[in-house]
């Protein structure tokens, strides 16, 4: 993680930089996440109920694991970034105990405003890709040479 109170502005990033955050999902994750939120759909507090359903057990939340790349969005943009949309898909469950990849990669930087845009993703130790999607980003404080 970037200590760094620098201001970050379009120039400072290049297409193909990236950034990665490694987390093992704890249950603590499921209750901290589910009192914020007050999702607590049996699906991810209840252990007898999940192992009734198709995923034989608890899963995460599916925000819960796409907001691990707000670590990665950060890392690359900020201070000097503020997020505008994140748009991304679920395409794979994330129980309790697995380690999952988070990353975010700038794919396009546009010219006529300072606006770039990352792809993010979370992905399983096995290989499985669990969210997969875009975040724009604004740079607030772009600078002109």
């Amino acid at each position: 993680m970037s200590n760094s109170s620098q201001e970050k502005h379009m120039s400072d990033l290049h297409i193909g930089q990236k950034a990665t955050f490694i987390k093992t999902l704890s249950e603590s994750d499921i209750y901290l996440f589910a009192g914020i939120t007050g999702d607590f759909n049996r699906i991810h507090v209840d252990e007898e109920y999940a192992k009734q359903t198709q995923f034989g057990k608890r899963i995460a939340h599916g925000f819960l694991v796409a907001s691990m790349v707000q670590h990665c969005t950060s890392e690359l943009t900020t201070p000097g970034g503020v997020s505008l949309n994140y748009n991304f898909d679920m395409k794979a469950p994330v129980f309790i105990g697995d380690t999952i990849e988070a990353s975010a990669e700038v794919v396009h930087k546009r010219d006529d405003k300072p606006i770039v845009t990352l792809q993010v993703r979370c992905v399983k130790s096995d290989g499985t890709i669990c969210i997969d999607g875009k975040a724009l980003i604004y740079m607030v404080s772009d600078k002109k040479d």
